[in-house]
Parts: C-alpha cells; sequence; structure tokens
C-alpha cells in the first residue's frame, strides 16, 4: 500500500522524515546540547497548523466561493456534501491546534517579557488570530454546517432547499472574507515580530 494514497499516512510518513533529517541534522552539527527543542516543536506545530488553517481560508474564498457559485442546484447537491465536512473540519481544527500552539507558543517566549516590541507585534497578530478563530467556530462552522444539512436533506429527499440558506451562506461567507481580509494583518504582525525588536 502505498502511504501517498492516504492524506494521513502521507502526514505519518513526512513527520517520520522529519524526525530522521533531525537526528541527522543533530548529527552532523551536534546542534542538540543548547538547542531549544520544545520551542521548535511548538512552532513547527503551530505552523503546520496555520498553514492548513490559512491555506484552507485562502483556498475558500479565492477558489471555492467563485466556483460555487458557477455550480447548477443539483451539481451543489452533490458537491457540497462530499466536499465540505472534511474541508470545514481540517478548518476548524486546524484553526483551533493554531491558537493553541500560538498562545503556547507566546507565553513559553514572551511570558517574561511581554512589553517587548517583539512581544507586542507577536500580539497584535495573535488577538487578530483569536478573533478569526472565534468567527470560524462561531459564525461560520454554525452556518455552514445548517446549510451541508440542508443540501444533503434536498439530494437525498428532494426536498427544497429552505429560504433561509441563502442568508446562512451570506453570513458564513462575509464572516469567512472578514477572516481572509485579517489573516493580512495577522501574517504581517506574526512574521514581524522576531525583526521588530530593540
Amino acid at each position: 500500500m502505498n502511504p501517498l494514497d492516504n492524506a494521513n499516512q502521507t502526514i505519518g510518513v513526512g513527520v517520520g522524515v522529519t524526525v530522521v533529517l533531525v537526528v541527522l541534522y543533530v548529527a552532523a552539527t551536534g546542534a542538540a546540547a543548547n538547542a531549544d527543542w520544545v520551542g521548535v516543536v511548538i512552532r513547527w506545530l503551530h505552523f503546520l497548523a496555520g498553514i492548513t488553517w490559512i491555506g484552507l481560508l485562502y483556498f475558500f474564498n479565492v477558489v471555492n466561493a467563485g466556483f460555487m457559485k458557477s455550480l447548477d442546484g443539483p451539481t451543489k447537491n452533490i458537491v457540497i456534501p462530499k466536499l465540505m465536512p472534511s474541508a470545514l473540519a481540517w478548518f476548524r481544527h486546524g484553526a483551533t491546534v493554531t491558537v493553541l500552539a500560538g498562545l503556547l507558543l507566546y507565553f513559553y517566549h514572551y511570558g517574561q517579557n511581554m512589553t517587548s516590541t517583539g512581544a507586542i507585534a507577536v500580539g497584535i497578530g495573535g488577538l487578530l488570530g483569536i478573533i478569526m478563530w472565534a468567527n470560524v467556530w462561531f459564525v461560520i462552522w454554525p452556518n455552514q454546517k445548517k446549510i451541508i444539512a440542508a443540501v444533503s436533506s434536498t439530494a437525498q429527499a428532494g426536498t427544497p432547499a429552505p429560504a433561509e440558506m441563502a442568508g446562512w451562506g451570506r453570513t458564513a461567507l462575509l464572516a469567512s472574507r472578514i477572516n481572509f481580509m485579517l489573516s493580512i494583518p495577522m501574517l504581517f504582525f506574526m512574521a514581524a515580530g522576531s525583526h521588530l525588536t530593540h
């Protein structure tokens, strides 16, 4: 069985390759003696989850929103129940792991010095990330969950879509667009934190 045929197995292989490369790196450089492995692992988790979350956010806003508008009703009834539950699971759980790992990383690095310019910059990015996380869990997901259920019901039972569905979609879209917009300054301040120190 080829692990590249399954996303979860591919992730496992990626983690395995990382461990092997880290061992080779340590053997070649001797970096283990004074390395901050806890900070490295937390940052790595934060990056992996963040790429998953923000990558899907950009996919939903740049590709998927326009694509869905181009589909007719019967095609949407096929695509939405197959695509959206899995995509939104990775999206919302990626958001949660990103925020939790980010909070751990923030307090790990800046717990004793939260007034430094770097800590303030990363704190601004983190606050934007927390707002975005709340949008995912309390606005986008509840509305998308209703849409998925309604579309699935329409596809299976042939019942008409509820009149409120357009409103659910609009609310989810606007919250997603706000997150898309906020991701731009959020990423700036996250990246700037280590450069805006004095």
